[in-house]
């Protein structure tokens, strides 16, 4: 890997190097066409994609109950405990996200409160191709779930051999309640639009390649999103009593996931960034994805030695990483100093793949610089809020003369108008027969 030794400023201006997104023009017009032909065509559209991007004829396109049904009970005793204990964990975590309504009756006259709910429909997408991902349909389905999302619909790319029993046996336990053999840009279109088949989603969610990135960025408006994810990657701030062997290997576990992939170290010691250097050689000749980690590391990834703890954190709050492993001694002292990250890992046996999988916290997380602005997957992602007001007539004339104020001030006569007629003895404010002018209302609630 790479190894810098620069003052300060300098490695703050290589990481914005680093970071610089791009946008491909010719990928933002192909998506463009393929979801104005998902809009003109719907199923058609689909089963056309799917044949020329996949290779697959299909005769439907959603995956039936009793096929869900199956996948999981052919999964291996070991793989179904392994996705309850990770169900279990991720639902432990997210319940303690659940947003409350509220009301306000603290002032004699005013009643303000929020009420939350859930979205009616949310679309997860799930990737295809050499890999399978259980692990982001739990992510993704179970905090929708948590929040009370009616239905939750599952996109995934149809497979020459039939999608992965894994993948639908993941989708069965998450309470998922369709799944449609579809991916790519089509998918999101489908999901943001409808077609025949696939009803129209409130919330898409769910990483993606290239493709489906920018297809959700177009979409986004017509449906909500969750982020633009980019590729994955990891940073990790260690001093000398970190473990050079596992900071490699917790290095290359973020590599291997794409060419495009990051993975940063950050130290106070020059020993143990050689150390690391050395070992992540070592380590990536045994890994399986050698030739796709391999670019990662020699392209996109570094290691930073800095002057002291604090310029550690500073760069790499700049850095603002997805997964941020502290491997520093007592590493749960610095976790004030975070400013900027999706998920912290905190000890050094509290590796970046835990999170991955078992963990608990949302493994859906901002990329490239966004945790600056965002964060994770969560319950909060699937509910909206809505604010209400009730106030007498004794409470609004006393802000009636700062509400008109402000009105006249913005040029809005009409709304210092709306205000004041109601106070307006010239005007004719009967009260319609039967009706009070300044009823309350006798019970709010869920």
């Amino acid at each position: 890997m790479k190894i810098y030794r620069e003052p300060l400023q300098k490695m703050l201006a290589l990481v914005n190097d680093y970071t610089a997104a791009t946008t491909d023009l010719v990928i933002e017009q192909q998506v463009r066409e393929i979801i104005d032909t998902v809009i003109a065509k719907g199923d058609a559209a689909l089963r056309d994609y799917s044949e020329k991007f996949d290779g697959v004829q299909l005769t439907e396109l959603k995956v039936s109950d009793e096929v869900l049904t199956e996948a999981y009970n052919s999964l291996a005793p070991a793989l179904k405990e392994a996705l309850e204990v990770a169900k279990r964990n991720i639902e432990a975590f997210h319940k303690r996200q659940i947003d409350q309504s509220f009301i306000d009756l603290d002032t004699p006259g005013i009643v303000r409160g929020q009420k939350v709910t859930p979205l009616k429909r949310v679309g997860i997408y799930v990737p295809g191709g050499t890999a399978a991902y259980p692990s982001t349909i739990l992510m993704c389905a179970l905090p929708a779930k948590i929040a009370g999302v009616k239905e939750v619909i599952m996109v995934t790319p149809p497979q020459k051999d039939g999608i992965a029993p894994i993948v639908l046996g993941a989708a069965k336990l998450a309470g998922v309640d369709a799944v449609y053999q579809v991916g790519g840009a089509q998918a999101v279109g489908a999901l943001a639009y409808g077609t025949e088949s696939i009803p129209k989603v409130d919330k898409i969610v769910g990483p993606g390649n290239i493709y489906v990135a920018t297809a959700k960025r177009q979409v986004f408006g017509q449906v909500s999103i969750d982020m633009i994810a980019g590729p994955s990657e990891i940073g990790i701030l260690a001093d000398e009593t970190a473990n050079p062997v596992h900071l490699a290997a917790d290095l290359l576990s973020q590599a291997e996931h794409d060419k495009r992939a990051r993975a940063i170290l950050i130290t106070d010691s020059e020993v143990l960034a050689h150390a690391v250097s050395d070992e992540v050689a070592r380590q990536l000749e045994e890994l399986p994805r050698k030739d796709i980690a391999k670019v990662a590391i020699e392209e996109r990834s570094f290691i930073a030695i800095m002057d002291s703890v604090a310029d550690m954190f500073t760069l790499m709050n700049e850095v603002a990483p997805e997964h941020l492993e502290i491997q520093l001694n007592n590493a749960s002292d610095y976790l004030s100093l975070v400013e900027n990250a999706g998920s912290v890992f905190l000890g050094s046996y509290t590796a970046e793949p835990l999170g991955d999988y078992m963990g608990g916290p949302n493994h859906v997380l901002p990329t490239s610089g966004t945790a600056r602005f965002s964060s994770p997957l969560g319950v909060y992602d699937f509910v909206k809020r809505t604010a209400f007001m009730q106030f007498s007539k004794e409470r609004l004339a006393e802000l009636a003369p700062h509400i008109a104020t402000l009105a006249r001030t913005e040029g809005l006569e009409g709304h210092a108008r709306s205000i004041e007629i109601r106070f307006d003895k010239t005007k004719d404010n009967a009260v319609v027969a039967g009706k009070g002018e300044d009823t309350e209302a006798v019970a709010y609630g869920h």
